[in-house]
């Protein structure tokens, strides 16, 4: 089974990353779920499943109501990039159900606790190499 890696989205539009060995909490939930932050250690947060991608790197799609892959038929959203105007293309996303093949979860954050994400996570910015 592989790690989960959490992206998390702040207002000031800053993202944070954290990796969870343990996804029992994500499994079964869809695109549009909320998520409370204490069951993976940011407490007196609430936050918002708004994508992801599955471990052979295919975007997670609103709509598509199955935990695997699909082939579809669109002209935009998530994953589709088309050439002309109105132009239609079949590509492979994975469904807005988090399985255990999911490998990234994008969250965005609702509802602010006590601490600032900025003082939970590590800077690597300040980390000189000489």
């Amino acid at each position: 089974m592989v790690d989960l890696k959490i992206v998390i989205g702040n207002k000031d539009g800053k993202s944070y990353q954290k990796v969870i060995e343990d996804k029992s909490h994500f499994i079964e939930r869809k695109i549009g779920d909320k998520i409370n932050g204490d069951l993976f250690g940011i407490n007196g947060y609430e936050f918002l499943i708004t994508g992801g991608s599955d471990n052979c790197g295919f975007p997670m799609r609103r709509g598509i109501d199955i935990s695997g892959k699909k082939k579809i038929l669109a002209k935009g959203g998530v994953g589709i990039k088309t050439k002309f105007n109105g132009m239609y293309i079949r590509k492979t996303v994975s469904g807005s159900i988090i399985s255990d093949n999911t490998t990234q979860v994008n969250l965005k954050v609702l509802t602010e606790g006590k601490k600032k994400l900025e003082d939970m996570f590590v800077k690597k910015e300040n980390e000189s190499t000489g």
